[in-house]
């Protein structure tokens, strides 16, 4: 499911629990597929050539980042959710810092985003990675990966 998500041409991608090495994949291999992306500021460094602005403007790319949607007040996030529902047919890249899964289902941008990937590092020598696809807020396929380190 992780190459699936690497492959997109739209949909919207939430990662969660700090996940910057899997967000930095993403990026990468979109930026090499020749997408043009926006990003409102880089938390890590991308090999590809990304523009930094904010995507509200107008500003017509392939792919977006948006870093920590859920972290912001409300106003913000009630608009963010109104350009996530015009812009369908974009590729968006929601990056954010705090650990969400299960907890999905209280928020509402459940109901914009495809694909949930939950990233957690343990601390007994492993990283946890769930990735789940939702329809219309609904977890309809979920996988996990592990990986000992």
């Amino acid at each position: 499911m992780l190459k699936r998500i690497a492959e997109l041409d739209s949909g919207a991608v939430l990662i969660t629990g700090n996940g910057r090495r899997l967000a930095r994949v993403y990026l990468n291999a979109w930026t090499r597929r020749g997408m043009r992306v926006l990003a409102e500021y880089l938390p890590f460094q991308v090999e590809g050539d990304v523009y930094i602005g904010s995507p509200f403007d107008g500003k017509d790319f392939d792919a977006y980042l948006i870093v920590n949607p859920l972290s912001r007040p409300k106003e913000e996030r009630e608009a963010l959710y109104e350009w996530l529902s015009k812009n369908r047919d974009k590729l968006v890249l929601l990056y954010e810092g705090k650990y969400i899964k299960d907890s999905i289902t209280r928020y509402r941008i459940k109901d914009f985003i495809d694909y949930l990937i939950a990233y957690k590092r343990e601390t007994v020598g492993f990283e946890q990675v769930d990735v789940m696809r939702l329809e219309n807020g609904r977890i309809v396929e979920s996988k996990t990966y592990i990986r000992r380190y």
